[in-house]
């Protein structure tokens, strides 16, 4: 019979973090068969080795910094569960959010994709999902990120993506869409890959029911390389969902002097 789920975790010089995330679902694990593969994007902070001293991880070694999408394309191919959990290195899984996870999607058959309720370090909670990327939406993200967002992520909501620092997602949904569109290195990979399987009539489900805790920033480069990536991704975004205003997008980066 085929695993219930694969655990996928991509890792890029974050051993300490790794070891904290890797150390939490050895403490407490899912209940159902699972398996856990950390993809390596050619560390050279022992990350590899740090996963491998974990009984029951395999490590796959990516060859070079993939990025992130390709990097969490090449542990699904290499995985066979029914459902996926894609979850970011810098992560700390408590006792039974993932069972709660997959409770809630076995009682939601519409539903392809959930994810959970994030806070940081210090236990503040994060906006963690939101509506399709494009002008008027980021403008309503940053108002909602400037508002209660402890009392916004309370409560239960059909999104139109979740983070992927935390996806759950069936395979079979995965699969239908060709996975992670790899042309996104890093960043917004999660937002297109929901707004791929939203086209085909499915659905995105953020619960507060389970969370975790994103240690967030720790498993990127240098904030000026991120923001980098991201201008990239944005501007990639734009072109493929608002042709109209990639133009505009890409000449006010420019204007901000940003590396697109």
């Amino acid at each position: 019979m085929p695993l219930d789920l694969s655990i996928v975790i991509v890792s890029f010089n974050a051993g300490a973090d790794l070891d904290r995330c890797l150390a939490s679902l050895r403490d407490a694990p899912p209940s159902r068969s699972h398996e856990i593969v950390v993809v390596d994007n050619a560390s050279t902070d022992g990350s590899a080795d740090i996963a491998k001293r974990y009984v029951g991880v395999r490590v796959i070694d990516a060859g070079a910094n993939r990025g992130f999408a390709a990097a969490n394309n090449i542990g699904i191919r290499a995985t066979t569960g029914v459902n996926l959990l894609l979850l970011n290195c810098d992560t700390v899984v408590p006792a039974k959010a993932i069972d709660v996870l997959l409770e809630e999607l076995d009682r939601r058959p519409d539903v392809a994709v959930i994810g959970p309720r994030i806070v940081d370090g210090d236990g503040r909670a994060e906006l963690s999902f939101g509506d399709m990327v494009g002008p008027l939406a980021q403008i309503r993200q940053q108002r909602r990120q400037r508002g209660d967002v402890d009392a916004l992520t309370r409560r239960e909501q059909y999104p139109d993506w979740v983070t992927g620092a935390c996806l759950l997602v069936r395979r079979a949904d995965a699969d239908a869409v060709g996975l992670l569109d790899e042309r996104y290195f890093m960043y917004l990979e999660d937002v297109e890959f929901c707004a791929a399987i939203r086209g085909r009539g499915r659905r995105v489900l953020f619960t507060p029911k389970a969370e975790i805790t994103h240690l967030r920033g720790r498993s990127s480069a240098s904030q000026a390389s991120s923001t980098a990536l991201y201008h990239r991704s944005l501007l990639t975004f734009y072109q493929r969902h608002h042709p109209l205003w990639a133009p505009v997008l890409r000449l006010f980066l420019k204007g901000r002097r940003a590396d697109i």
